[in-house]
């Protein structure tokens, strides 16, 4: 089949993104014979006329489009980009009568109520390679869709439970051109790998359940610096590792570490790391490999806080983290979110004046916890009466301690921020 995959993302957060997972759908679609062209809206100006080009020119039979971030995560002035993903989609419905498929990670996470929105055809919950060539082969044998796992179907029934990719190792990294225009590199041009899907380490709030699943899956190291020195060949030397915990599993971790020195890589990247189980070979491992800054996820530096977040470390281990990895001139930036269950004015206080003594390069505070569906936080936000049963949480809702309140957070924080130029607030 003639395919059209659209990235709708047109945001940057922190960095230019990239359709990564679109391309790895793209590259399985190519690679089972089908025809298929991309078109990343990031790369574009006038999005409308772009589409319409495609959909004219191409003549697609199906049409997939991927939908990255619902929301820019900021309590106060949030930004609903879900709203530009819905006129994306909206357009393509003008232009054209074929198969409209949803995916990605933002509607991965609210697959019913994103498809109920629209006026899309099908979505696919989780990872597309082998739920979408199945999605595509069923249009093209006019087979039946809502017993594949992962899809929903419009005005469908419930969906079938979603699979999961178990074997990684064998599954082809996309095609550079696919994620990059190769023939526009430059020096600051950062390009996603991801080495690993899924989490087990279920955090209270987060939402990698929702869209890789819990079960860890890991490729093979030697394919991915394969990969890596594909696209150094065309010029690319900045890199950042997209995996929620570049550390865990260490053995894993050392053994990318090892590899990518081995090849002599000469590159730069950047990773995120869980404060828990670095050590002294791992931390001189990654520098080795090319480590220049780290997203140090604490999230809180009260104990109490993190138990109740069901993090696995504890204040004593980002300070340990901290330490080793300015011993080897990693750089880092540190997170803190405010507001989580079981915080309070102390534990706040704490938070900040801890973090106020790391070596941090740049520090950002959140405000305020999203609330994503299907995780303990929104469990306990329901219960407390701060969301509904019925609510959907695609419109942004966010965690405050009933107890605290926010103005005094704000304050609290301004007064630390402003002789801090380091310190970014949301």
């Amino acid at each position: 089949m003639k395919v059209l995959l659209i990235s709708a993302n047109r945001t940057e957060i922190n960095m230019r993104t990239m359709p990564l997972g679109l391309a790895f759908v793209a590259e399985a679609a190519r690679r089972r014979g089908h025809e298929v062209e991309m078109l990343d809206l990031a790369r574009v100006g006038d999005t409308g006329a772009e589409i319409a080009q495609a959909i004219s020119r191409y003549a697609p039979e199906v049409i997939g489009v991927s939908i990255r971030n619902i929301d820019d995560q900021a309590m106060r002035d949030t930004r609903f980009l879900y709203e530009d993903d819905r006129a994306v989609i909206s357009l393509v419905r003008t232009l054209t009568d074929q198969p409209i498929v949803l995916g990605g990670a933002g509607y991965s996470m609210f697959p019913d109520a994103i498809l109920a929105d629209t006026g899309a055809d099908l979505g696919i919950e989780g990872e597309g390679e082998v739920a979408f060539l199945s999605v595509i082969e069923a249009l093209e044998k006019g087979g039946t869709l809502d017993s594949i796992p992962g899809v929903h179907v419009k005005n469908g029934g419930p969906a079938e439970h979603r699979g999961l990719i178990r074997n990684m190792v064998d599954s082809p990294l996309p095609d550079p051109a696919l994620v990059l225009d190769t023939s526009r590199v430059q020096e600051d041009t950062w390009v996603p790998v991801q080495t690993r899907r899924g989490c087990p380490l279920n955090c209270s709030y987060c939402s990698t359940a929702s869209i890789e699943g819990r079960i860890l899956r890991k490729r093979n190291v030697e394919s991915v610096v394969e990969w890596i020195a594909k696209l150094r060949e065309i010029g690319v030397r900045t890199f950042y590792f997209v995996d929620n915990t570049f550390n865990l599993p260490r053995s894993y971790a050392m053994e990318l570490c090892e590899t990518m020195s081995r090849a002599s890589l000469d590159v730069e990247w950047r990773c995120i790391l869980y404060p828990w189980r670095l050590d002294e070979e791992l931390a001189s491992s990654m520098a080795r490999a090319g480590c220049t800054e780290v997203s140090l996820g604490a999230e809180s530096a009260d104990n109490e806080v993190l138990r109740r977040m069901n993090k696995r470390f504890r204040r004593e281990d980002i300070a340990e983290t901290n330490l080793l990895l300015a011993k080897y001139g990693i750089r880092q930036m540190g997170f803190l979110m405010l507001g989580a269950p079981g915080e309070t004015r102390g534990s706040i206080e704490r938070s900040l004046a801890f973090m106020d003594s790391l070596s941090l390069d740049s520090f950002k505070i959140s405000i305020g916890v999203r609330i994503y569906p299907g995780t303990a936080l929104a469990d306990e936000a329901r219960e407390q009466g701060i969301i509904t049963p019925r609510d959907t949480l695609l419109e942004p809702r966010f965690y405050i301690n009933p107890t605290l309140d926010e103005e005094w957070i704000r304050q609290t924080v301004a007064q630390y921020a402003a002789t801090r130029p380091n310190w970014i607030t949301t």
